[in-house]
């Protein structure tokens, strides 16, 4: 298989004190670039969705902290805007988007959902300008606006409740300058220059995409979902991720497919399908190979679970185990790293990483099935407290069963 990176600039954004408070999130096309160079401007802005949802995730980029995203007017009247978890994203408009009624009410509804506002390159005269009333943050360019200008509009913005942020501060005299002018925040190379994080990407094929689409139009059940998700090491893998990170703030990680969905609700799933769909590369899709090694080594395990008489959570967080059980070979890299961020329950975490969990022995017996020889299974049947029938019968349902699927 080949993979490939997803990249995005990352800049500190600080207070007063110039404690951080957050960072501006920048599409970067490659590792060395430091500039978006010449892509359109809704393609940057998908972009930077995409790999803050999906390919690296907002517990990753931006920790507990506020993420500011560009949005130009197309992204702003996007539904994918509303897959973004609110309450810690910015939306930073560009200074030349015209105001509308449209806009106006758009720009109302997402203030409504949580998101906050902020005008980038603010100038009173530029078209931003009218969005004043929604904003809660105002970015002041040091660089393009003469001194004179700059102190005006600074002086001038006191009166309105909005957070000044001085942007492009590349000197120790900028800083001063605008902290005797009392701005709230400050941006720029003289604090810190945009470091460019880098991800592996694996997609989700398009088939599997589609069929969930389209089980969604149809408003199918919960179980019809689940089936198409089980067969997708990298769909799953993605789903959960970000539904736990989209759903900051519950007590408990969901690990459960059915739980996801109910979550997200189909109208939200469906529109997370319909990004990844008109963002994915087939050609880094999973190696079939590979699909059935982890799909199989999942549903043996549920089953096994299942025929102990364990409860449904324990036995989805046994299949969801053996499905994650390669992604070290996916992305190429450990797999503490690639599970660094997740938030899987210490049993799965444990079992992943080759150490002591109640999961651990159903893992290493699915693995063992793979072998030619067999050699271990007997052991690790006696282990777990299975006789040679009950292995047998769900080994030979596991392996029917993702037969059945196609893969």
């Amino acid at each position: 298989m080949t993979t490939k990176n997803a990249f995005i600039g990352r800049q500190p954004v600080l207070n007063r004190n110039q404690q951080l408070i957050g960072y501006e999130l920048l599409f970067r096309p490659t590792a060395v670039a430091d500039a978006a160079g010449p892509t359109a401007i809704l393609e940057a802005d998908t972009q930077v969705l995409v790999n803050t949802l999906n390919h690296m995730g907002t517990s990753w980029l931006v920790g507990n902290k506020l993420a500011f995203i560009n949005v130009g007017e197309e992204m702003l009247t996007s539904d994918f805007l509303e897959l973004l978890p609110p309450r810690r994203i910015i939306l930073e408009i560009p200074p030349d988007i015209p105001l509308s009624a449209e806009l106006q009410s758009r720009v109302r509804h997402l203030r409504s959902m949580g998101f906050s506002i902020a005008l980038d390159k603010f100038r009173f005269e530029a078209p931003s300008a009218a969005f004043l009333e929604h904003a809660s943050y105002v970015k002041l360019d040091v660089q393009d606006t003469p001194a004179n200008d700059f102190q005006m509009c600074a002086a001038r913005l006191r009166s309105f409740p909005v957070s000044r942020i001085a942007e492009r501060v590349e000197t120790r005299e900028q800083f001063h300058r605008c902290h005797d002018l009392g701005l709230d925040g400050f941006q720029g190379f003289y604090f810190a220059r945009p470091e460019t994080l880098s991800a592996k990407v694996i997609n989700a094929t398009f088939a599997n995409t589609l069929t969930l689409l389209n089980l969604l139009r149809q408003d199918a059940d919960i179980r019809a979902l689940e089936d198409v998700l089980k067969r997708d090491v990298a769909l799953s893998f993605k789903l959960l991720r970000y539904v736990n990170s989209a759903a900051a703030g519950l007590n408990t990680s969901i690990t459960s497919f059915a739980h996801a969905v109910t979550v997200l609700g189909y109208k939200k799933l469906y529109r997370w399908l319909t990004l990844l769909l008109i963002t994915a590369d087939d050609g880094d899709a999973v190696p079939p190979a590979l699909q059935k090694t982890v799909v199989t080594r999942g549903r043996l395990m549920e089953l096994l679970g299942q025929g102990k008489g364990l409860s449904p959570e324990t036995c989805d967080n046994l299949f969801i185990t053996g499905m994650f059980s390669l992604l070290n070979v996916l992305f190429d890299m450990p797999m503490d790293a690639v599970i660094a961020h997740m938030h899987l329950p210490e049993t799965i975490k444990a079992a992943l990483l080759g150490g002591d969990s109640d999961y651990t022995p159903y893992l290493r017996l699915a693995r063992a099935c793979e072998e030619l020889s067999l050699a271990e299974v007997p052991e690790l049947c006696t282990e777990l407290g299975l006789n040679s029938e009950r292995f047998n019968l769900a080994h030979t349902s596991a392996l029917a069963w993702v037969e059945g699927l196609g893969l």
